[in-house]
């Protein structure tokens, strides 16, 4: 009984904060995509956990695709797109990352639970998942629980319209998917 009340919680609280999310970031976030020569991710924590997933299926629809922080990650440059997903838009790191490639060149984007930060006076748009009044304690839901899962959520309706779209045939993301597992 008690995992059918938590479960109705979570997908109650998401669908609260989805539906307080501008329904127009998706179109201007997938623009942004499509318009830059590389797409850099970034985050930290969960936050990372949750970019590692849009990195993963932007690379499965054909983007070239970097996860800031792994051995292999190229040098970014001029024209390439950098989205940082912070919650508070305050992680030390994150912000010198964004500083970083504002210097050289590179679009940012924040994707955050805040309107206002530090990384988002830095950025060229900010995507706030939900608004700021949405995001109080939540039972069960601790601490970044909502803002992850949220623009987890957010996301992965952003790659469907991808997907569909552009008509990418799921056997050619298959394709792209990792086959050294």
């Amino acid at each position: 009984m008690w995992q059918e009340e938590n479960q109705r919680l979570i997908i109650d609280k998401l669908s609260e904060m989805l539906k307080a999310t501008d329904t127009t970031y998706a179109e201007k976030l997938t623009a942004m995509i499509d318009s830059a020569k590389r797409i850099f991710i970034s985050g930290a924590g969960r936050s990372k956990l949750v970019g590692n997933f849009l990195g993963m299926r932007l690379m499965h629809c054909g983007y070239d695709v970097a996860i800031v922080g792994e051995i292999v990650t190229p040098s970014i440059k001029k024209d390439d797109l950098l989205i940082v997903i912070s919650g508070s838009g305050e992680t030390e790191q994150l912000i010198a990352f964004t500083k970083r490639a504002k210097e050289i060149g590179a679009k940012v984007v924040l994707i955050s639970s805040r309107s206002k930060s530090t990384i988002g006076d830095l950025a060229e748009v900010v995507f706030e998942i939900g608004k700021h009044e949405l995001y109080q304690k939540v039972k069960g839901m601790p601490m970044g629980t909502v803002f992850e899962l949220s623009t987890l959520c957010f996301l992965e309706a952003l790659i469907s319209h991808i997907v569909w779209e552009k008509g990418i045939p799921e056997e050619k993301m298959r394709e792209r998917h990792a086959n050294l597992e």
